[in-house]
């Protein structure tokens, strides 16, 4: 086995080498940058939309929560083979490691089949749930319905990461996604312009490229994990149990970032689409291009933290997991500080750059102003998901998770619509609930039922 594909197993010795300065950058940065990576595909999108106007823009704003839901739907597979591959690698267990990602590539291909079907199915529904009309809706269709039957890829590019991650290496994703982000820029405009394909373009661009991607990526992971053929099809009945264990622990992560999704259809519905097209443009903008890029900074420090405190709690060190959060906590809350800053700052100016219109402008850069204030509860939130998922104790997550989430529906229509504050209303809720959460879920970390977890 090579260097780079060479996994924690063999290091086993000194797990105390984990949370060494160098190997925690190393580890940190790789995954902050691939998670920027990986979401760039949707400012890129937007960017070649503006060319197709506003309509066209409104409907990939919209499009970016059904697109959450999506890889909520992933998340079933790749929460769960996380922090299991993180434990059988921190306790030098390869066989149980092959085991677990064989179920979870296995488990990811079911997914693949069921989006396909969802698409080629129920996109006009999805999109009449958003409450979207006229062209944009029209366009909201189509975008979805390609992406998702075309996009048989795209359960594995999370689960690519989560188990390269959890086996402690970041480096590869990172490559992986920038692959796929060089494909997709070439890719995308071809299709759009070159062949006059349009908005079904931009969706054929992405899954083309995630495609080529995540075929390189399942063979490095085979190569890693030493994975034969029977890890993936051997088994019967008790290769169908690890399916459902993985399945088990990963539906909290599943049900919550569909959730997450669902409230953002339900205040497009109520509160953001009342207020007009440059009011859901603006949002498309301000979440899918400012929030795409310091969201996935965020979970540089996430990754890290879920990664150490699976291995740790596989190699029996609990006090290694807790010293790795404090170690990542000081970064965070710099990074989250930073983001806010950036947000003031640049923020108006960085929208504009890709806005259709003068008022699509100001509306992205008052989302930009008001979100900035949240942004180091962001940061929080993100790594105290990461030690939580990493050591497998989901549900803890999802419960101080969904309840917020759900809140922001009616107080953003109380904020916007019934004290007539509109869009800034919403923004607002948005921005206390993030906070609310960040409080919920470190009181849960610092109480620690997570370092007792036992995942058989």
């Amino acid at each position: 086995m090579s260097a780079p594909l060479a996994s924690p197993i063999q290091g086993i010795s000194d797990p105390e080498a984990w949370l060494r300065p160098r190997a925690l950058v190393r580890l940190a940065v790789p995954a902050a940058l691939g998670a920027v990576l990986h979401n760039a595909y949707r400012p890129l999108d937007q960017l070649y939309a503006s060319w197709l106007g506003r309509e066209a823009q409104g409907a990939l704003g919209a499009s970016v929560f059904v697109l959450i839901v999506a890889f909520g739907i992933c998340m079933l597979i790749a929460a769960g083979v996380g922090p299991l591959v993180g434990r059988a690698s921190g306790a030098g267990d390869e066989e149980g490691r092959r085991m677990w990602i064989g179920a979870g590539l296995l488990g990811a291909g079911g997914v693949a089949l069921g989006l396909a079907f969802t698409g080629l199915f129920a996109a006009e529904g999805i999109v009449a749930l958003m409450g979207l009309q006229g062209e944009t809706a029209h366009l909201a269709v189509v975008y979805l319905r390609v992406l998702l039957v075309t996009g048989l890829a795209l359960p594995f590019g999370p689960l690519l990461d989560a188990s390269f991650s959890a086996m402690g290496n970041t480096v590869l994703p990172l490559v992986l996604q920038g692959v796929v982000v060089v494909l997709n820029a070439v890719l995308t405009p071809v299709f759009m312009f070159g062949l006059d394909l349009g908005i079904a373009g931009a969706a054929l661009g992405s899954t083309l490229a995630q495609l080529l991607g995540v075929t390189l990526g399942v063979a490095l992971l085979a190569r890693a994990a030493d994975l034969r053929w029977r890890d993936l099809f051997a088994g019967g009945v008790e290769l169908g149990r690890r399916v459902v264990g993985i399945a088990r622990i990963g539906s909290p992560v599943a049900m919550s970032t569909v959730l997450y999704a669902g409230v953002y259809w339900a205040l497009l519905a109520t509160s953001i689409t009342p207020l007009g097209d440059a009011v859901t443009a603006g949002l498309g903008i301000g979440f899918g291009a400012l929030e795409a890029f310091a969201w996935p900074l965020y979970m540089g420090c996430s990754v890290a933290a879920a990664s150490l405190v699976g291995r740790c709690l596989g190699a029996g060190r609990t006090d290694l997991a807790l010293r790795a959060l404090r170690r990542l906590l000081p970064a965070q809350v710099g990074l989250g500080v930073s983001v806010a800053l950036v947000f003031w700052l640049a923020g108006p100016s960085l929208v504009a750059l890709i806005a259709a219109d003068e008022d699509v402008a100001a509306q992205a850069a008052t989302y930009a102003l008001i979100l900035a204030w949240s942004q180091p509860f962001v940061s929080l939130e993100a790594l105290f998901d990461g030690t939580l998922n990493g050591a497998g104790d989901t549900t803890a997550s999802f419960w101080t998770t969904a309840p917020y989430n759900l809140i922001r529906v009616p107080l953003a229509w109380f904020l916007a619509i019934g004290l007539g504050m509109g869009a800034p209303g919403v923004w607002w809720a948005i921005n206390s609930t993030t906070m609310a959460k960040a409080v919920s879920k470190g009181l849960v970390v610092w109480h620690g039922r997570w370092r007792r977890l036992d995942l058989s």
